[in-house]
């Protein structure tokens, strides 16, 4: 199939500028990949961060920019292939595919020992010029990208949810869930849910999600939640405490972003007990780190990504044992997409903001 040679793509050339560019270069199929036509794409926080700067992405004065423009953002996204390289075999043309966000070396010694969305040079879909993301009509996947089918009957507003809940099925994973636990979750944006709605699957004691608007809280309910409580109009920390007899949460998951959750958490949760970072903040995050060891010696978790977590979260969309409902509010052309980032902020109570081609 003969390909237009350009197309319409968001391109992120720095940090103090993002445009709209009408004609640019369709990625060239090259022996070993694949070309997507690009059908959905959604607006991740990280991508919100990123176009405002956030040191995180674009370095300072002691780490360099992770980031490398000119580059297309997006990592939430799925397509129908158009073109296959020669050597790509099990694929057809015309099936509905997407992937995980990191584009993994496969030489690494994280590559090579199973532990691929730690590899070490770290490519992305969506920041890096080599490995552009969705927010095109277009998408290269090259021959290390982790491809998934996803099943053709299923509706765009729950497909675009494979990304972002699978990387809240990793996230939950990491926190170990029993159903002796009492979890609490900081945050029902769209991460959040993908959370409580993996996590009700546990079974936990008790789950309580904690989020500054009171919308969210209740889609948390609808999503499993046994609690839902606003840390803006009461005193959450207090409230876990009388619930636990004065011990405090077993298990804590920040995944807000914002320093004042870390904060919380770290004096919510009780001695010997679990918590799990998730989110990418804007800048650095300052806290007593005496509470982790003498204080309290927790257990401090990481989680980054989703790691062979896509065909249980496509499977479990598909059969409805994951909750997708209501997640996907907003859908804007890619002609609009500096309304689309503004009402990404969550301002108006959206959850998932997305562009449809």
């Amino acid at each position: 199939m003969e390909l237009p040679k350009t197309m319409k793509a968001l391109v992120a050339f720095s940090k103090d500028e993002y445009k709209l560019v009408n004609d640019f270069p369709v990625p060239e199929c090259g022996d070993d990949d694949i070309i997507i036509k690009t059908e959905v794409c959604g607006i991740c926080a990280g991508d919100l961060k990123c176009k405002h700067g956030a040191e995180r992405f674009w370095g300072d004065e002691k780490n360099p920019s992770w980031v490398k423009p000119p580059f297309i953002p997006g990592h939430e996204f799925l397509g129908r292939i158009v073109k296959m390289g020669k050597n790509v075999k099990g694929y057809e043309l015309g099936e509905r595919i997407t992937a995980d966000q990191i584009v993994p070396c496969g030489e690494c010694k994280f590559c090579k020992s199973g532990r691929y969305w730690m590899c070490e040079p770290h490519a992305t879909f969506g920041f890096q010029k080599d490995n552009n993301g969705g927010m095109a009509e277009y998408v290269r996947y090259p021959k290390t990208a982790v491809l998934h089918k996803v099943p053709d009957d299923m509706p765009l507003e729950t497909a675009l949810l494979i990304e972002p809940f699978a990387c809240s099925k990793h996230c939950v994973d990491r926190a170990q869930i029993t159903g002796d636990d009492m979890v609490v979750i900081s945050g029902a944006g769209t991460l959040g849910l993908g959370m409580i709605t993996y996590a009700r699957r546990m079974n936990p004691e008790k789950l309580i999600v904690l989020d500054m608007k009171d919308e969210r809280l209740q889609k948390a309910k609808e999503f499993g939640a046994d609690l839902a409580l606003n840390p803006g109009k009461e005193d959450v920390v207090a409230k876990v405490k009388e619930l636990t007899g004065g011990y405090g949460c077993d298990i804590y998951i920040e995944a807000t972003g914002h320093p004042s959750s870390v904060e919380q958490g770290l004096a919510m949760v009780r001695k010997l007990g679990r918590f799990v970072e998730f989110s990418v903040f804007g800048g650095p995050t300052t806290v007593d780190w005496s509470i982790i060891g003498d204080g309290k010696e927790l257990d401090v978790l990481g989680a980054h990504l989703s790691p062979y977590c896509f065909p249980y979260v496509i499977e479990h969309l598909a059969n409805g044992d994951l909750r997708a409902d209501g997640v996907v509010s907003s859908i804007y052309s890619l002609d609009e997409w500096e309304e689309a980032f503004d009402k990404a902020t969550g301002k108006d109570g959206d959850f998932k903001v997305a562009f449809k081609f």
